[in-house]
């Protein structure tokens, strides 16, 4: 058994054909704006991945998962990160029909029928801003709920057909909860502007989402009993064990990728191969372990997400160590003939920009050991 076989079967298996066209481009044309990684995901019928067997998807559980995404990041970095917001869209309208969203279960199967790609637009990349405060507001005008605001960063801004939203909704006593929108990318205020600005993840589409004045039928907005500081339901329990875990599972393979690179050069010594392995392996069985987990539970609660974001945290420490031992080991004239190894580790330390960032989760997860409720801020 070679390195990333197990994970490359699971791919081949879940989703034909998807590992040799992403092999078929150079890393440079996949990493791209306008990147054929996408068409090639939704080609393959990989936006059914995570919609269950019984709305015909593909079903597949959070190990199998985890793993194809391990090998997607491994062929294309920019593509784990863009897939893993639809797959965590999925995941989110799923668990939305298991709690009475009325358009939840139609959506899903439009998701395999129509192979629909989903953009997420959950709070994210506003520096010292709780990811649990949308940047999009919801108000009730007569009989439509019309958003405003913006997602910035949004994964998959330019291919999208639906973007799922969290946003603010105020009662009527003035506390604000938060809800999921469901919106059409075609629907009426809503446009797409230039935001990154970077190289490196540009084939992820990650650009910015603005809403402006779009009124939704209410059946479009499922609400939840969540505010900004309070404990997570069971709805956005499911939501961010699935961010952190294909996430995770998606950078490892990126860091992977240039781990493989040194394996078949021969390059370093042995022990400097070996310590990639273990690094890479070590953290990749912890993100399978919880993934294990949630395949086998019947719920899934407070404890499994602080265990998700362990794994996620130590596999940040993992690809930190190992990057630069595999840059060292493909040498200097890999690096003067090459930027893909420069590429795939910059690429790689990406996972640390995630939310929730270890800073201002590390006293709430501190509290969660001791027995008190998680708080994701």
């Amino acid at each position: 058994m070679s390195f990333l076989d197990t994970e490359r079967e699971v791919l081949e298996r879940l989703l034909p054909g998807l590992d040799a066209a992403l092999a078929g481009h150079p890393l440079a044309t996949l990493e791209r704006p306008g990147s054929p990684g996408v068409a090639a995901f939704r080609d393959a019928g990989g936006t059914a991945l995570l919609v269950p067997g019984e709305s015909s998807g593909i079903g597949a559980s959070p190990l199998e998962a985890v793993r194809l995404q391990r090998a997607v990041g491994a062929r294309c970095p920019s593509l784990a990160v863009a897939t893993t917001m639809h797959h965590f869209s999925v995941a989110g309208l799923v668990e939305a029909t298991r709690h009475g969203g009325g358009f939840a279960w139609m959506l899903l199967e439009a998701v395999v029928n129509d192979r629909l790609l989903l953009a997420s637009g959950f709070a994210e990349g506003r520096t010292g801003q709780s990811v649990l405060r949308p940047a999009i507001t919801a108000e009730r005008r007569g009989d439509h709920i019309v958003l405003n605001g913006s997602k910035k960063p949004c994964s998959l801004a330019r291919s999208m057909d639906v973007l799922t939203a969290s946003v603010t909704m105020t009662d009527e006593d003035g506390t604000e909860r938060l809800a999921v929108a469901i919106v059409p990318a075609t629907a009426d205020g809503v446009s797409v502007r230039p935001f990154w600005g970077n190289s490196v993840l540009a084939g992820a589409e990650s650009e910015e989402v603005v809403l402006t004045d779009v009124a939704l039928d209410p059946q479009m907005v499922v609400t939840t009993d969540v505010t900004a500081g309070s404990a997570l339901d069971a709805l956005h329990v499911a939501g961010f064990l699935w961010f952190e875990l294909l996430m995770t599972a998606g950078y490892l393979g990126t860091a992977s990728a240039l781990a493989e690179r040194v394996l078949r050069r021969g390059g370093g010594s042995a022990a400097d191969r070996a310590t990639l392995v273990t690094e890479l392996d070590a953290a990749m069985l912890a993100v399978e372990a919880v993934a294990r987990e949630m395949g086998e539970a019947t719920g899934w609660g407070e404890a499994l997400l602080v265990r998700a974001l362990t794994a996620r945290y130590a596999a940040q420490d993992a690809i930190a160590r190992a990057t630069p031992v595999a840059l060292a080991a493909l040498g200097g004239m890999s690096f003067i003939g090459s930027d893909e190894g420069t590429y795939l580790a910059s690429a790689a330390t990406g996972l640390a920009f995630h939310p929730p960032s270890r800073g201002r989760t590390a006293e709430a997860l501190c509290a969660a050991v001791d027995g008190q409720a998680l708080r994701v801020g």
